[in-house]
């Protein structure tokens, strides 16, 4: 997978907030203002040693500390891509899984559009998630044991896969999951070539390092709408516009097999594809033990634990 950076002109119409007030305890309010506010990060991207050995090089490393994201051609082998390919297969047509709260369906065409907690649905998908080619580099980027925060596998049909709007993931799960810090890494394994017109990933480069804080109040059991389509938590428009004139924006294209590791942070979104060519993709969400769930800060109740884990155990090879 690459990145094709494109850094759009300055709109020249964009405001500076001013930053939010927060308390000690929780540096990134949300969704509990009646405007948006920028917020830079406080925390480190790498908190690893970037000088002991491990699967990403150190310049990998830097590259992922700059940008907030970092790329690995051929993580998986053709072999690899083709078995995991035929399990999302099974899995999108499975009738036991059809009616399962873990699977969400596009709101116009009812296909399949994520299947969540899918480590312990599959074991194909169980095994990958405990890969050191994927749990060392998380272990590497967190300074830290990891556990599973998130799975799932997103699908997006050739003409009705629906698009995911600019979203900071960890402002959710912060809000909704009471994750406390930018201590997260996600890797979306690819298992379609991902081309520039099928909807394939953007993402702004180095908006890892600023927080967009929402406005809105998170109705009660709000994930039953937004995994199909996120109204609370998106970032306004001028918050956007500004982060796009600061960072760019980076489209990520490439062969099946390739993985892209990136910052809970990171301001990212996709468009539908409405092309013939479908794209798909595993994702994993790897938190640093030393990052457990609280309550959430701005969210009624806590959601299922098939979209937040709370059980906190390390994930691969100790050690």
């Amino acid at each position: 997978m690459t990145a094709e950076a494109q850094r759009y002109p300055g709109h020249g119409t964009s405001t500076v907030y001013d930053t939010a007030q927060y308390a000690p305890d929780n540096p990134y309010p949300t969704r509990v203002a009646d405007r948006p506010a920028l917020i830079e990060r406080r925390e480190p991207t790498v908190w690893g040693d970037t000088r002991r050995p491990g699967p990403h090089t150190a310049e990998q490393l830097a590259l992922h500390d700059r940008d907030g994201f970092s790329t690995v051609q051929g993580l998986l082998t053709p072999d690899e891509v083709a078995e995991l390919a035929g399990e999302l297969d099974r899995m999108a047509a499975d009738p036991t899984l059809a009616g399962d709260d873990r699977t969400i369906v596009e709101k116009r065409s009812r296909q399949v559009r994520s299947v969540f907690e899918v480590h312990r649905v599959s074991r194909l998908i169980a095994e990958l998630a405990a890969d050191e080619r994927l749990v060392g580099r998380a272990r590497q980027i967190l300074g830290s044991e990891v556990y599973i925060h998130q799975s799932r596998i997103n699908y997006k049909p050739g003409f009705a896969g629906g698009g995911f709007y600019w979203h900071s993931d960890f402002e959710t799960w912060h809000a909704e999951d009471g994750m406390p810090a930018m201590r997260a890494v996600s890797v979306s394994v690819s298992l379609t070539d991902n081309f520039p017109y099928n909807g394939c990933l953007m993402i702004m480069p180095g908006s890892h390092r600023t927080f967009v804080s929402c406005v809105g109040e998170t109705p009660e059991e709000h994930y039953r709408e937004s995994l199909r389509q996120q109204e609370f938590g998106t970032p306004d428009t001028e918050s956007l516009a500004l982060l796009a004139d600061r960072y760019g924006i980076a489209q990520f294209t490439g062969a099946a097999g390739s993985a892209l590791f990136f910052d809970s942070n990171c301001m990212h979104g996709s468009s539908d594809n409405i092309t013939p060519f479908p794209r798909s993709n595993i994702f994993i969400v790897y938190n640093s033990v030393h990052n457990a769930l609280r309550e959430p800060f701005a969210a009624p109740a806590r959601r299922p634990e098939y979209v937040a884990a709370r059980e906190v155990t390390p994930v691969g090879r100790v050690g």
